[in-house]
């Protein structure tokens, strides 16, 4: 192809689709860690290289249904927590192709969900702190996704999607831990949950290996406690994320802006 043709499909309007970062929680010898699945891409560009779920637009789908439909045409999930994340369309992420413009989706599935993260063909799970070479620009993308759900880490939903209705504080302390990416004292982290008042105990125990059976915990119903540990994280995150938007901020900008909005989090 000449260098006409590629600048005349430089200058033709993006193709446009949807990617979905999909996280779980899954068990790992030194503790709890997130993983998620990749698909493995047979055509070019970025052939043989891993990339995110997703797939194109059609006009009888919502943008959600389009979501939706591209985590159960790879993965065979149905998750219960999706939402939209960003869009990510700069001209460099294709390497000279088409345009690409992709409306980002991240997902939350639940431990029983994943099936012990069964794999299917040119479909893998990932720890998302061990990733391999990505195509396009995703490895952004799903930092952006786990921005996102460490600013969501207090929400109920979020908390008992990845983890169950009910559960012990060691197994909270594990999504707290796996959502930060580092660890968190167990003991601090355990009077300040108790200090909330968000959780309650169920009146069950729950036995976690060889130690002795744990008490077992729900969160409250409603949230007696406006200022919830890491909500003013959540919400200075969300204004950030916002405001960039606006005003054009550069992602470098944007990424130190958001790791020092979630600097609490990391001394807590």
């Amino acid at each position: 192809m000449g260098i006409g043709n590629v600048t005349e499909r430089r200058m033709q309007p993006p193709q446009v689709g949807v990617s979905v970062v999909i996280l779980t929680l899954a068990p790992a010898p030194s503790g709890s860690r997130l993983w998620l699945p990749l698909v493995r891409r047979t055509r070019q560009p970025f052939l043989g290289r891993w990339a995110l779920p997703g797939g194109g637009l059609r006009a009888d789908r919502s943008l959600e249904e389009s979501a939706y439909y591209a985590l159960v045409s790879t993965t065979d999930l149905h998750p219960r927590y999706l939402e939209q994340l960003y869009t990510f369309g700069d001209p460099a992420r294709s390497q000279g192709g088409l345009p690409m413009v992709s409306i980002a989706y991240w997902a939350l599935v639940g431990r029983e969900e994943t099936d012990d993260l069964s794999e299917a063909e040119n479909v893998r799970w990932f720890p998302v702190d061990a990733l391999p070479e990505l195509a396009f620009d995703h490895r952004r993308i799903i930092e952006y996704a786990l921005q996102r759900l460490r600013a969501h880490v207090d929400q109920p939903d979020v908390v008992t999607t990845l983890v169950g209705e009910t559960f012990t504080l060691n197994q909270l302390h594990g999504v707290y831990e796996a959502v930060a990416g580092t660890s968190i004292d167990l003991a601090n982290f355990r009077r300040r949950m108790l200090a909330t008042g968000r959780i309650e105990e169920t009146g069950e125990r729950r036995r976690e290996g060889r130690h002795r059976p744990a008490a077992v915990y729900r969160y409250t119903p409603g949230d007696p406690d406006p200022v919830a540990p890491y909500d003013v994280v959540r919400q200075r995150l969300a204004s950030l994320t916002q405001s960039s938007a606006l005003s054009g901020t550069s992602a470098p900008s944007l990424d130190l802006r958001m790791r020092e909005a979630l600097s609490p989090l990391e001394r807590a």
